[in-house]
């Protein structure tokens, strides 16, 4: 354990972090505090990692929550992760509700967007299926939500250095929907910018803004929350979702003993779930 972190701070500090986002923890990742927070140790002036911690749980300190909570939640992701759910948009969900809905606008959201790249994903596989409709923003609305605003200004802006660029995204798609800003940094273009919009969203409260969709990714989101947590947040999802509607999950998370109002869809790769 780091020198300057005590066993009392940091069970506290788990469960703040619980209480305020629903990650959990456990015992072992101190190392995990210690790589993410210290940054913040010298910008606010602490004398070291514990006096952070404590401090983080004062109720007057909101600026200093925000950007632990902020740090702690911020992961990495990747274009087109695992492809299947891609695949299976492109050649058989985004055309069956394009014809089941010829006049209404196909919804989806991604939770947990992170740095945008699944969002974006969605929206250049709506260009690739072929179907005009789901080109312009009336025809299809995709919405990225995540609890990081550092994450959703990187969102908003839609730039990308090479090394992101380079984690999933094929040289094709580089050309075909990005615009290079200099040596190091590539921007989405409006294309595909137009039909995404990003907001602020906890998942530990309440969807009721959210509206209705037709589809939820909630990929690689679960594996962080306690098990009532992920129930909690799977039937919030289940309500958000028209009839019949798509959910997601990571390739590592399943709906078992979460949730008796979805169906399992297996396609060839990986597996969705569908509203009953």
């Amino acid at each position: 354990m780091a020198e300057n972190i005590s066993r009392e701070q940091y069970d506290k500090f788990c469960l703040f972090l619980e209480d305020h986002s629903g990650i959990v923890l456990g015992p072992s990742k101190q190392y995990l505090v210690l790589s993410r927070l210290t940054p913040l140790v010298a910008e606010f002036h602490f004398k070291n990692l514990g006096e952070l911690l404590e401090k983080t749980q004062d109720n007057l300190q909101r600026t200093l929550r925000m950007r632990v909570i902020d740090a702690m939640t911020t992961n990495e992701t990747l274009w087109f992760r695992d492809n299947y759910p891609y695949q299976m948009l492109k050649t058989q969900l985004l055309p069956e509700l394009v014809k089941e809905k010829p006049h209404n606008t196909i919804k989806i959201w991604s939770a947990a967007s992170s740095s945008g790249q699944e969002p974006y994903s969605i929206a250049m596989t709506c260009f690739e299926t072929g179907i005009p409709r789901l080109k312009t923003p009336g025809g299809v609305q995709i919405v990225g939500t995540d609890i990081s605003p550092t994450m959703l200004s990187h969102c908003k802006a839609g730039v990308y250095d090479y090394i992101a660029l380079n984690r999933g995204l094929s040289p094709e798609r580089k050309r075909h929907f990005f615009t290079k800003v200099d040596d190091q940094n590539m921007v989405i273009n409006d294309q595909i910018k137009r039909l995404v919009s990003f907001r602020h969203l906890n998942l530990l409260e309440s969807y009721t803004g959210m509206g209705r969709f037709d589809i939820i990714f909630c990929r690689n989101v679960l594996i962080y929350f306690s098990p009532q947590v992920k129930s909690k947040i799977v039937n919030q999802m289940a309500d958000c979702l028209n009839p019949r509607g798509y959910l997601f999950l990571g390739a590592s998370e399943a709906m078992t003993g979460l949730s008796e109002r979805f169906e399992m869809i297996r396609c060839n790769p990986g597996i969705t779930y569908r509203l009953l």
